[in-house]
């Protein structure tokens, strides 16, 4: 895989860490907005990327292969539907898109060029999260489950001055249930599937959701998924069946670690992460399945992400919680 990066954030730095993992990946070139051409450039000079561009034009020029998507989510559509018209493979940071319209037209342009679409979720790939699903039937039927991923953010305390930031911009997409609560929904419904129903209940500051809580009727059971970055709390996420409980400590897209308490008084610790960085796992697995060539096993992975799309804008725009149309033009300079 000939990789570029597209974006300079956080994201992209936690990213460079885990390359020396990736022993069939070559990151060669990254793009950044020409206002962040310092933190582009030791970016590009610490890590050993020799292709710089500032026009996302010129990169998509380039000999890579293969996109890492990783801007503010307002621009996921633009930047992955020029990536895929340029016939790249595209790997995308979370969410897929801001609303599920977007996510079915970049899933259908992927599979009517055969490329690769992956949404980065670090959830699906954790070798934890897996064993969840393998105990499931463990634990008998399953009656409430309940996830509770709140992280108080610095962010928060510049909104509260009004100085808005990506993170609580409604013009960015962004908010509680796009940012954090989205890892819970990839948690539950890549367990359950698809729930009878969803609603959410938000806090709304200026606009945004800060925090909130999905609600999802599972007909058999009960889901709550809380989400917030105006408060904090214990993480903990509980699966709670008629012969026992699987309960983790950590969120939904680290998955530490989990135990299965039986109603019999047998616990069982688990722990069968491979890697103590979340994101390696998950690109490994990015790695093989271009290399192979795996289209159908990519477009199986992004069934679940269209899904989650679907129910993240459902559940977003029954509350008014309204993004700007973001096929504007100007919007279109790199993140």
């Amino acid at each position: 895989m000939k990789l570029g990066i597209a974006g300079s954030g956080m994201i992209v730095k936690e990213f460079l860490t885990i390359t020396p993992f990736l022993q069939n990946t070559e990151v060669s070139a990254i793009c950044g907005r020409k206002s962040s051409q310092e933190k582009v450039l030791e970016l590009a000079n610490a890590n050993n990327i020799n292709q710089v561009y500032f026009d996302y034009e010129e990169f998509l020029k380039s000999s890579i292969d293969t996109i890492y998507v990783a801007v503010t989510n307002s621009l996921h559509y633009s930047y992955t539907l020029r990536a895929l018209e340029a016939g790249k493979n595209v790997i995308l940071e979370k969410p897929i898109t801001t609303n599920y319209k977007e996510a079915l037209e970049l899933g259908r342009i992927a599979k009517d060029k055969k490329l690769f679409l992956l949404e980065a979720i670090t959830t699906l790939y954790l070798p934890n999260f897996i064993k969840i699903r393998e105990m499931l039937p463990s634990i008998g039927n399953v009656k409430i489950v309940q996830c509770n991923y709140s992280q108080y953010s610095r962010r928060y305390d510049s909104f509260k001055e009004g100085i808005i930031l990506p993170a609580f911009d409604p013009a960015q997409s962004g908010g509680a249930l796009m940012d954090i609560n989205l890892y819970n929904l990839h948690y539950v419904t890549a367990l359950f599937g698809r729930p009878k129903s969803i609603a959410y209940y938000p806090n709304i500051e200026r606009g945004i959701d800060t925090s909130g809580i999905l609600i999802l009727d599972y007909d058999t059971f009960k889901c709550t998924c809380i989400g917030a970055k105006d408060c904090k709390a214990p993480i903990a996420y509980n699966i709670q069946g008629d012969k026992g409980c699987i309960h983790q400590s950590s969120p939904a897209n680290v998955c530490e670690g989990f135990e299965v308490m039986l109603n019999n008084g047998e616990n069982t610790s688990i722990d069968e992460n491979k890697y103590t960085h979340r994101m390696v796992s998950e690109f490994l697995t990015f790695e093989s399945m271009i290399a192979e060539h795996k289209l159908e096993a990519c477009y199986q992975i992004l069934e679940h992400s269209l899904m989650v799309s679907e129910l993240l804008t459902e559940a977003r725009e029954k509350t008014g919680i309204i993004f700007p149309a973001n096929f504007n033009e100007e919007l279109l300079t790199i993140y």
